[in-house]
């Protein structure tokens, strides 16, 4: 999971580039990147949230009418300021390119790219594999002059080339912007318009919040397989290069994006409030009884106010949020995670006392997260704590770019629900079943058949992800993950290390 934005106008793009991933950057808090072009490449990018990456003398130097820009997550485990997107290649014309999922060939990519290609990797990151295919691609057809159809055939190569998630922009130095959704649709990509007198400005987004903030018209949603190009004109070329099926992510409903969004048609907000809906059934059914539901923020909010209305009880407000914490679940390694928790939640104490309460949370994962804001719970005098999960089990891993690698690290994949209940330390605990949870997105689009929901069923929509690839890229990530505490480790004063310890 990361955010992708692009912007092709006819004046300088910087402002609605920063401000837009300043919106997007609940989709990635690692690292932040620009790159826009007027004439030449002005780069810019780090660790870091968007505030703390740009500043103004940075935001000066980034001129141009056209540009890209990302917000990262880290999928695998690590932080590093040469993962930073986007990515630079100086052949044809000069290409960046920022990306959204996680290829799931990259090791045999970038061994092609090396022997075959005579590629030169500066990084692991499967994102600078994806620009150089894209850019082998575009080279090979020795284009005098760049149109569309060298774009759409380019795109294709990548299509028949990259397996796995991939949304993507691009930004080819002096011809244009291109935009393309991977054939099954799992990371989503959006196009929106904004008028300037007679002509259009346009942007692609992860997300259709961006637009409304900047006052962009949303026109569409990227389809499976096909390809954007927005040229030097400001003149939009689009086409369905490889017929797909739509497989949207699940989790971008459950957990990822943002609740104002509306994905392949979709409203983030709504799916989660039918969500608890779904749950309620379920809990109505146990007859325990319940004072009051209380959300997780921010994300446990809506599906706690659908069970609530449903179950005719009280919804409250039971936990303070430190807006300056970043989203745990995104944040590189656990023991940062763990430390985080810690200042990030603060309970009402008046909302606990003496009351038997419902904890509502958008899913699982773990299971360290969970147990400790009901030991808040209890802390703060609630009698009774019991616990809901807006989204299934997550029973195995995630190869299309969330960070749910490994089965070992995932509670419910050897577990059953009273084992978790027990390690949590709940009186209760209720899960969404995997149909309810589809049924709950699908009333959106009805058009959706099926989703990307490998993390919950086992069943992955991609043919090539296999127990054995999973297996391999889990062991990748913990090699990474594992360098990257170490050198963290090193960093910390005794006193830092101690804390960590602790927790």
């Amino acid at each position: 999971m990361c955010g992708i934005i692009a912007v092709s106008g006819y004046r300088d793009v910087i402002q609605d580039l920063y401000d837009g991933m300043i919106v997007l950057q609940h989709r990635g808090q690692d690292a932040a990147g620009i790159v826009t072009y007027d004439n030449q490449f002005h780069l810019k990018k780090s660790t870091g949230m968007v505030s703390e990456v740009f500043h103004s003398h940075s935001l000066q130097r980034l001129k141009g009418p056209m540009g890209i820009g990302h917000v990262r997550y880290p999928t695998a485990g690590c932080s590093s300021e040469f993962e930073a997107q986007p990515f630079f290649v100086n052949s044809p014309f000069g290409m960046a390119l920022a990306h959204n999922g996680n290829l799931t060939n990259t090791s045999q990519l970038s061994r092609e790219l090396r022997e075959q290609d005579y590629r030169h990797l500066n990084t692991n990151s499967d994102s600078e594999v994806l620009l150089n295919v894209f850019s082998l691609a575009l080279r090979k057809q020795k284009p005098k002059k760049l149109t569309p159809e060298h774009v759409f055939r380019a795109v294709r190569t990548v299509f028949r080339r990259a397996k796995g998630a991939y949304s993507a922009v691009a930004l080819i130095g002096g011809r244009g912007i291109v935009g393309f959704r991977d054939p099954h649709g799992i990371r989503p990509l959006q196009l929106a318009r904004r008028r300037l007198g007679i002509k259009y400005e346009y942007m692609l987004a992860s997300e259709n919040t961006v637009f409304k903030a900047l006052e962009y018209e949303f026109v569409r949603d990227i389809q499976p397989g096909e390809v954007v190009y927005i040229d030097q004109n400001n003149q939009l070329h689009s086409r369905l290069v490889q017929r797909g099926n739509l497989n949207p992510c699940i989790f971008e409903w459950v957990y990822l994006a943002a609740p104002d969004s509306t994905i392949d048609g979709i409203n983030v907000y709504k799916a989660r409030v039918r969500m608890g809906e779904a749950l309620a059934r379920q809990i109505k059914a146990s007859g325990i009884h319940i004072d009051s539901v209380i959300p997780v923020p921010d994300t446990g909010r809506p599906a706690a106010a659908g069970l609530a209305d449903k179950l005719k009880v009280r919804y409250r407000e039971g936990f303070v949020k430190n807006r300056y914490i970043g989203r745990t679940f995104i944040m590189p390694g656990q023991a940062i995670r763990k430390r985080s928790l810690n200042f990030k939640l603060h309970p009402i104490e008046l909302e606990f006392q003496g009351n038997s309460v419902l904890l509502v949370d958008d899913s699982i994962v773990r299971g360290n997260t969970s147990r400790k804001i009901i030991e808040m719970a209890r802390k703060a005098g609630a009698k009774k704590v019991y616990f809901a999960s807006s989204a299934a089990p997550i029973i195995g891993p995630d190869p299309y770019g969330i960070d749910l690698p490994t089965t070992t690290e995932l509670i419910a994949a050897d577990h059953t629900i009273p084992d978790i209940c027990k390690a949590i330390g709940a009186d209760g605990l209720f899960y969404n079943s995997v149909d309810d949870m589809r049924k709950a997105v699908q009333i959106g689009n009805p058009k959706i058949r099926r989703f990307s929901d490998g993390c919950f069923t086992g069943k992955y929509p991609t043919p090539e992800v296999t127990p054995k690839l999973l297996k391999s890229m889990g062991c990748g990530r913990n090699e990474t993950r594992d360098a990257f505490n170490r050198e963290t480790e090193d960093e910390r004063n005794p006193e830092q290390t101690k804390m960590m310890a602790l927790v």
